[in-house]
């Protein structure tokens, strides 16, 4: 057993039952520290110390440098959320669009998820590795990797976060709230299981929050509130949980606080990201998402802003730009940023071989 985090987690199970005048712990003199120290304060230092444990099978590309900036950035797309929904609702399937930069990721990408962009000098994304197919009846064997790329595209680092025979290997896409990376890891199959877990970006070590009785891809968190929203296969239904609530003890399954269905059959979403509560929208939750769909032999994508409380989009444009693999951009992993005052679009539609493709609206 592993201490600090067993003992992490006793302490928040005892604050869980405790009024809050009684989070006062006294050291006492025999103690080396000596003095006060309030039960909350203890269980955060714990919580920092417990990730340092070494990431999985972590390989570190560029020894002594950073993996993720230092201090973390602030959350580009909820700390700019109200001018990235102003341009983005600007927008039509008319819209001409400008690549403003082509960025070429070293090495194997296997399967990209999800992306989060950490500055202008960091991305981190989630990715797939498959080592046995799966079937209709079968999850497959494989890996889940959180891989670390500079600005110029150089590989940093690549964790991998999952245990071998693991059958929740596929991480889905990926949020950053300003202190953890979120995400999934799942069967890759529908109506399997999932486990939500969050990581520091400095040491990319997940740490297992609750079980899902459901596969579950991209995910989205709320600090204000506390609410997690996370995907189904194909977006179909969202699940809402919320941390401040008890989840029952791995591996149990915890039972979401809601499940909502997704009314727009336009678009499966693939990777989302938390614009914050928006001033336009009457202060809802809102997050904005990429992804595609496949009718009738064609494929289709777009980027929709949508509510997170109600999963109803509340505007949407489709997409038609194409990798120069052919691939549609929304396929696969997206973020958004404001760069100089203006919304760009980040993809990283193609597989193994990947290339990140920037946009702006003309």
């Amino acid at each position: 057993m592993d201490t600090v985090p067993f003992l992490a987690h006793q302490i928040r199970e005892a604050l869980a039952t405790l009024p809050a005048a009684s989070e006062q712990w006294v050291l006492g003199a025999s103690s080396k520290l000596g003095k006060v120290m309030n039960a909350s304060a203890l269980l955060a230092l714990l919580a920092s110390v417990a990730p340092m444990m070494p990431a999985v099978d972590m390989t570190v590309y560029q020894p002594g440098t950073h993996i993720a900036p230092s201090p973390l950035p602030p959350p580009g797309p909820s700390s700019q959320g109200e001018e990235i929904i102003r341009q983005f609702v600007g927008l039509s399937r008319s819209t001409e669009w400008n690549l403003v930069d082509k960025i070429q990721f070293e090495g194997d990408t296997f399967e990209p998820e999800g992306i989060v962009r950490l500055g202008h000098d960091r991305y981190f994304v989630s990715a797939g590795e498959w080592t046995v197919p799966r079937s209709t009846t079968t999850s497959g064997e494989g890996f889940a990797h959180m891989i670390v790329f500079d600005g110029k595209g150089r590989r940093v680092a690549d964790a991998t976060i999952t245990e071998p025979g693991d059958p929740e290997y596929h991480g889905g896409g990926i949020d950053y709230d300003g202190t953890y990376l979120w995400a999934t890891l799942a069967q890759y199959r529908p109506d399997s299981t999932a486990t939500l877990v969050r990581m520091r970006p400095d040491t990319l070590q997940p740490e297992p929050l609750l079980r899902i009785a459901d596969h579950m891809g991209a995910v989205v968190h709320d600090v204000s509130t506390g609410n997690i929203l996370t995907l189904s296969w194909g977006a179909r239904s969202a699940s809402l949980w919320n941390l401040q609530y008890k989840a029952e003890a791995l591996p149990a399954f915890t039972a979401p606080r809601a499940v909502i269905k997704n009314p727009s059959h336009y678009t499966d979403y693939q990777d989302c990201k938390f614009l914050g509560h928006s001033q336009r929208y009457g202060f809802r939750p809102v997050m904005l998402c990429s992804g595609i769909t496949n009718l009738y032999g064609t494929t289709i994508g777009g980027v929709a802003l949508v509510d997170v409380g109600s999963m109803v989009p509340l505007f949407e444009v489709p997409l038609t730009m194409m990798s120069d693999r052919g691939v549609l951009v929304t396929k696969n992993p997206m973020d958004v940023a404001l760069v100089n005052g203006k919304m760009r679009l980040f993809f990283l539609p193609d597989e193994r071989n990947s290339t990140l493709y920037v946009y702006e609206a003309a």
